[in-house]
């Protein structure tokens, strides 16, 4: 029988724990340490991860803003959807980096779990990572948005220099809509296909992940033993907690107040596509029952609905962004660096734009992590221990993005004056 990913990835969690455990770091077989084998299949995973971080997020802004169009009509209800969007990821973000502050879950009795997590930095990797992150103010945030405008293009890319490289994917994919249709049209197709080929990619290469956990999974335990599961228990309720607080506090006064539509007949409205949603982990797997709850079970109107939903499941993932953001944070603190206002000023500047380029499929935002954790000169290696958790945090977060994306559907339908919309009988009519 064939089981779905997250159980075949649950499965090798149990696994490579026993494994780690039997084997520890002295075992071999042939003159090859089982700790060795581990780390070269956790090892070739991320490679792969890495490989398709380049494509995917430039052809997904670029499909994304691309498909905002042309025409007065459209270009209101684009430029509303961009700001809603642009706030309630934000948002998110700025309650991830609360909590994750407020539990310090990469901090166990006033010293970093890094030892615990088995993540070393070597010297070289120690002073550039200090050097990234210690002993900046306000003033360097400047160079924040320098950086956002590459001389060259390619090289950034080859560099992983993931800012410049989002900012021309956003310029392009705008500018798209602005040349002769015949033209735009070619580009959009190009791209389209880009991007569909590189969410197969991952797909295929998430296939993998249950392989990847393992040997992540076993060469921690064979190094550690069973230490590193606290502070992941920590981070994992962080994570948790701030999702909640997002889900159930900041959109339904969202809702309350920008629409006047009452929170508890909006999540009773869409409980069908959040259960599909934390079910199967996709945002775009789950659009068409989100589109169907939108406009059968909370009244809007499908010229909004058809427009803010498939525009959402590519650029709007509140959820992913906070995820994002709690998780850099976690790993900075288990490597014992103290994040300034400027460094984590950047780790939310970045988790934004990179939850703009997360595709909706699961564990995408692995991929977008390795841009941050690159941002202020982390090992990448380090996200290997997120995926110890990952699944149920991808069923939850994937829950709090389509919850978001039928709010800001709702908000924009009201702000159009749609009177169909299910709406608060303590709040007057807003439209």
């Amino acid at each position: 029988m064939k089981l779905k990913l997250h159980w075949q990835i649950l499965a090798a969690i149990i696994l490579a724990a026993i494994a780690g455990a039997l084997t520890g770091t002295d075992a071999a077989v042939l003159g090859v340490t089982f700790l060795q084998v581990y780390d070269f299949i956790g090892t070739l995973f991320m490679n792969a991860l890495r490989m398709i971080i380049v494509p995917l997020i430039m052809s997904s802004i670029i499909v994304g803003i691309s498909t905002l169009g042309g025409g007065n009509d459209l270009g209101r209800l684009g430029g509303k959807t961009i700001v809603y969007y642009a706030f309630s990821s934000t948002a998110a973000i700025l309650v991830g980096l609360f909590f994750v502050n407020l539990f310090a879950p990469g901090i166990s009795n006033g010293q970093p779990v890094g030892e615990a997590l088995n993540l070393t930095l070597d010297s070289a990797e120690a002073t550039s990572a200090v050097a990234s992150v210690e002993g900046r103010g306000g003033g360097d945030v400047v160079q924040i948005f320098l950086r956002m405008v590459p001389t060259n293009i390619v090289q950034a890319a080859a560099e992983g220099q993931m800012l410049g490289l989002i900012f021309f994917s956003l310029v392009f994919g705008f500018f798209m809509t602005k040349i002769p249709s015949r033209q735009s049209e070619a580009l959009g197709n190009l791209w389209g296909g880009v991007f569909e080929t590189m969410m197969r990619i991952t797909v295929w290469v998430m296939k993998f992940a249950p392989y990847g956990v393992f040997g992540l999974v076993a060469e921690t335990v064979a190094s550690t033993g069973f230490t590193a599961f606290r502070p992941l228990l920590l981070f994992f309720f962080t994570v948790l907690l701030a999702l909640a607080a997002h889900m159930f506090i900041v959109l339904p006064l969202v809702l309350k107040y920008g629409a006047g539509v009452n929170p508890t007949s909006h999540f009773r409205a869409m409980a069908p596509a959040m259960l599909m949603a934390f079910s199967s982990a996709s945002s775009s797997g789950t659009l068409p029952l989100t589109m169907e709850c939108v406009e059968k079970n909370a009244g809007v109107s499908n010229r909004t609905t058809s427009f803010v939903l498939p525009l959402g499941a590519t650029i709007n993932m509140d959820g992913t962004a906070l995820y994002e953001c709690v998780a850099a944070i976690f790993l900075a603190q288990a490597y014992g660096l103290e994040m300034t206002f400027a460094t984590q000023f950047t780790v939310v500047l970045i988790a934004l734009l990179t939850s703009i380029g997360v595709a909706g499929i699961p564990a995408a935002s692995l991929v977008a992590i390795t841009v941050i954790l690159t941002a202020i000169e982390l090992p990448v290696e380090a996200i290997g221990l997120l995926l110890v958790t990952d699944r149920i945090l991808d069923m939850c977060r994937t829950s709090v993005n389509i919850f978001s994306d039928s709010c800001g559907a709702v908000i924009i339908g009201r702000s159009e004056g749609e009177t169909s919309i299910l709406a608060d009988k303590n709040v007057s009519d807003l439209a």
